[in-house]
């Protein structure tokens, strides 16, 4: 491991705005927060709001500064990128923002259920062939029911027509209520302040042209979550693991 990047897990680790929490650590302590994020890291009470595969922490930063009235937590297991968030946050002492370094697998470990009223699924690598990885399967919109408030909202915002087009059929199928669906988010005038925060993984695929989609849907916690069919959708046509670039 390079000396950068120990030198931002040392400094992580004196973050007061970062929890980390690996599965190990989770599996023989449990968390201690669970139900307690308000009281206990924020230091007051407001509606909780979580982006999942936070990479760098920008999105989550610029919802705190764009409202105030609401906490938000970036939860991403790679610490070295999760650095520069927290890092502003530090240096900004913006009080409405943190970060949790875990596995977005075990998030139902991290909140009681109806803990959560929102969440932000930002740039996540489409996992075009594995359904079960990706982040809006039913598999993960499962485990989105165990935190979130019934009728909490999700928003995907991606680059991939594969991601874009998986998810709007999974949504159609399960008749979920859609709050907001373009595939031209900056071409479509939908975009508002928080759709157009843009993170360092969205700038580079708008210099390459890319279209932005976004997705906004209430997941109920009743009824069978089921999957659409898939094997019809195009794959993306290009290649897309910048996304992982520390």
């Amino acid at each position: 491991m390079g000396k950068n990047k120990l030198k931002k897990f040392a400094e992580m680790r004196e973050f007061k705005c970062v929890l980390q929490y690996p599965r190990e650590e989770l599996i023989k302590n449990g968390f201690p927060y669970r139900g307690s994020w308000n009281e206990s890291v924020f230091g007051h009470v407001a509606p909780i709001v979580v982006e999942l595969g936070c990479g760098k922490g920008e999105y989550t930063v610029g919802l705190a500064k764009s409202d105030e009235t609401r906490n938000y937590i970036g939860v991403d297991i790679k610490g070295a990128r999760m650095w520069s968030g927290a890092r502003t946050v530090e240096e900004e002492e913006i009080g409405n923002a943190a970060f949790l370094r875990a596995e977005i697998e075990n998030i139902d470990k991290f909140f009681v259920p109806g803990e959560v009223d929102e969440l932000w699924i930002t740039f996540p690598d489409p996992q075009m062939q594995k359904t079960r990885k990706r982040l809006t399967s039913t598999r993960f919109l499962n485990l989105y029911r165990n935190i979130l408030r019934d009728g909490g909202i999700v928003n995907l915002k991606t680059d991939s027509p594969f991601l874009y087009e998986y998810t709007r059929r999974l949504v159609e199928l399960n008749g979920f209520e859609v709050l907001m669906d373009t595939s031209d988010l900056y071409g479509s005038g939908l975009a508002d302040p928080v759709s157009s925060i843009k993170t360092f993984y969205e700038q580079q695929w708008l210099s390459r042209g890319k279209k932005i989609k976004r997705l906004s849907f209430r997941l109920p916690h009743s009824g069978e979550l089921l999957e659409p069919q898939a094997d019809d959708i195009p794959k993306d046509d290009y290649h897309a693991m910048a996304r992982f670039n520390g």
